[in-house]
């Protein structure tokens, strides 16, 4: 599709042929993907199936050897995160990237803490500014946290994950990726963060998410893309599929 195409029909972000080498291995091949405004597009597929280096690519963190990636129909060439998150991508990896000893705002402002004056000639942190900030951040997408003050190893993995989340939202990011933001949740977390994925996208927050949990995913999904030995197989609407549908082209490649 040119790019007049993509943004009549909508989309943020477009990539098209992205092929990733490794040595003799294909871990993307020629793979195209739409993600359109304000959706939650849900990228699923076996291990080792291209998911992950696909996301990677898409935030910055590998550069495919072929291929291009469109972002509001403008071509970019992401060479480090960094230059993802500069154009508004930010993403939620598995490891979180939390401090355990740091509390919750230190967290949410990690890497970019507000400072005061002292003195007239130092700076010190504003920790009751960086409070109050997250606690109006929490407020407006509707987030419960019993604790601000407390060191977050002390907090449950669902508020753990939410936590993370949040300090990304600070930049108010136009795509959101995340990678099983659901993995190693119990049932109850898993469906507090799945609301505050449905929260975010009320926002008009677009999001990509990968999960290995067709529950989750037939839950809050638009579309699902699916993805089989480093290509993608097809991006199909939610409403349009069954679970069988898409559990056949996970495994053989086709509904």
């Amino acid at each position: 599709m040119d790019p007049e195409g993509q943004q009549a029909h909508g989309s943020l972000l477009s990539a098209r042929n992205l092929n990733k080498y490794y040595g003799g291995l294909r871990a993307l091949r020629d793979v195209d993907v739409d993600v359109r405004r304000g959706e939650i597009l849900a990228l699923v597929g076996d291990n080792g199936a291209g998911k992950s280096t696909l996301i990677k690519v898409l935030s910055g963190s590998i550069i495919p050897d072929e291929g291009e990636i469109r972002l509001k129909g403008e071509p970019v060439a992401f060479k480090r995160p960094t230059d993802a998150r500069g154009r508004g991508i930010e993403t939620v990896h598995q490891s979180l990237g939390l401090i355990d000893e740091l509390d919750v705002p230190q967290n949410v402002f990690l890497g970019r803490e507000l400072t005061k004056p002292v003195a007239g000639f130092f700076r010190a942190l504003d920790k009751a500014e960086m409070r109050r900030r997250t606690r109006e951040l929490l407020q407006n997408f509707s987030i419960g946290l019993p604790t601000l003050n407390e060191p977050v190893r002390r907090l449950s993995g669902g508020q753990r994950q939410t936590i993370a989340i949040s300090r990304l939202l600070l930049s108010e990011p136009d795509l959101l990726i995340m990678d099983e933001p659901m993995a190693a949740l119990g049932v109850d977390e898993g469906q507090k963060v799945l609301d505050l994925v449905v929260r975010l996208k009320a926002k008009g927050m677009t999001v990509l998410m990968i999960s290995h949990n067709l529950e989750h995913v037939f839950s809050i999904a638009d579309r699902i893309a699916v993805m089989k030995n480093g290509a993608m197989v097809g991006v199909v609407e939610r409403s349009a599929v069954s679970r069988a549908d898409i559990v056949s082209m996970i495994t053989v490649g086709h509904a």
